[in-house]
């Protein structure tokens, strides 16, 4: 490929990206984040389900795809993969989704 003033420019930022975050508080408030943002995004997707009351089978099966897709390469593929911040980061998010999901469940059944 060529190497553009853009190309350049992504390079250096990717680079100085993963350099912050190699350190382990910053990559783990990171991940809280993540976590967080997963767990708001979860409570909002069954919200608006809720209220809308369409196309709730459809949602439910696109967020099973989303996890399993995440969770195929989380656990499994290459070790260079799973270790990749942005894997992390997405396997964060899963877990605050299903969550959320899994409190707004107990909510309706209790």
């Amino acid at each position: 490929m060529q190497n553009t003033r853009l190309s350049t420019i992504v390079n250096t930022t990717a680079a100085q990206l993963n350099q912050v975050f190699r350190n382990p508080w910053r990559r783990t408030s990171l991940l809280m984040i993540g976590l967080l943002l997963g767990f708001f995004l979860g409570s909002a997707i069954s919200t608006s389900a809720g209220q809308k009351a369409e196309l709730d089978i459809v949602e439910a099966f696109f967020l099973l795809l989303l996890t399993e897709a995440v969770s195929r390469f989380t656990y499994g593929g290459n070790d260079r993969l799973r270790r990749s911040l942005l894997i992390e980061l997405a396997n964060a998010l899963k877990l605050g989704l299903i969550y959320s999901l899994f409190l707004e469940a107990f909510k309706l059944g209790s």
